[in-house]
């Protein structure tokens, strides 16, 4: 009986344990901010804003601007490539490619493509190509920006579109009931699997993910079935950006980085 009784304690201490198991952030440094919009960092140290609808990259020997008044309010920044930044206009259907430099280095009007394009979804894809996602048929596509080809690759989706992001290879998104779903560069859809209610979302790989809610943030584990809180010193905040196990946290006064351990 009292081998009974120990077995049930140690299983419910364990069952208490696993549900107030946390993540601990540890703080690297902070930084004061002045922008509208705290967009990331690149490998070489810059981190990108957006002020005004200007968009800079900013470290602390250098800053450069880009801002095309004509074009609207920038929807999207695409930063996976530091030597070609995406700019998305969805206002006027257009994407910017800038170099490092943030000097013009293509601009594409979807509205003059032979294949009609409404683009509300953009990201860079592998081989000098765009992920499209394009509402006139509500399929996901692939524009070669060198040769100004475009190729519908995936069927249309079932739901509109909450949430997105995207790598080289497969572009993510989450629909309006919460679904996750990834699609590859060759059209193959996979869903994921059903995620808790968010205010902000980060994509880590194609099982783990970490979202914000009531200024508290989680990482979720599909394959696990597991929910992870992440403290952080923050009581509040505007966003977060997650990037190579570092955390960033933008806040009204500034940016703080934090080092964080994925499981």
């Amino acid at each position: 009986m009292k081998k009974v009784m120990l077995m049930l304690f140690i299983a419910s201490f364990s069952v208490v344990f696993s549900q107030n198991q946390k993540l601990t952030a540890v703080k690297i440094d902070s930084i004061r901010f002045d922008g509208d919009q705290f967009l990331g960092y690149d490998p070489f140290g810059f981190y990108y804003t957006v002020k005004n609808n200007v968009f800079s990259k900013i470290n602390t020997q250098d800053s450069l601007e880009y801002k095309n008044i004509s074009l609207g309010k920038i929807t999207k920044v695409d930063l996976q490539n530091p030597l070609k930044i995406v700019l998305f206009y969805e206002n006027f259907n257009t994407v910017i490619v800038l170099d490092n430099q943030l000097n013009e280095f293509q601009k594409i009007n979807f509205s003059e493509n032979i294949v009609p394009i409404v683009a509300t979804a953009i990201g860079i894809a592998a081989m000098n190509q765009l992920w499209i996602y394009n509402s006139m048929n509500q399929q996901l596509g692939l524009y070669d920006y060198l040769n100004k080809e475009y190729k519908t690759i995936s069927v249309p989706f079932t739901d509109s579109i909450q949430n997105y992001s995207s790598d080289f290879n497969i572009f993510h998104w989450v629909d309006l009931k919460n679904n996750w779903y990834t699609c590859d560069i060759f059209g193959r859809i996979t869903i994921k699997g059903k995620i808790p209610d968010f205010e902000s979302i980060a994509i880590i790989n194609e099982n783990q993910l970490i979202y914000s809610k009531d200024s508290r943030l989680f990482l979720q584990d599909l394959i696990k079935g597991k929910k992870t809180e992440i403290e952080i010193s923050e009581k509040t905040f505007k966003k977060f950006y997650y990037r190579d196990q570092i955390l960033s946290i933008f806040t009204s006064t500034g940016i703080t980085n934090y080092k964080i351990t994925i499981p």
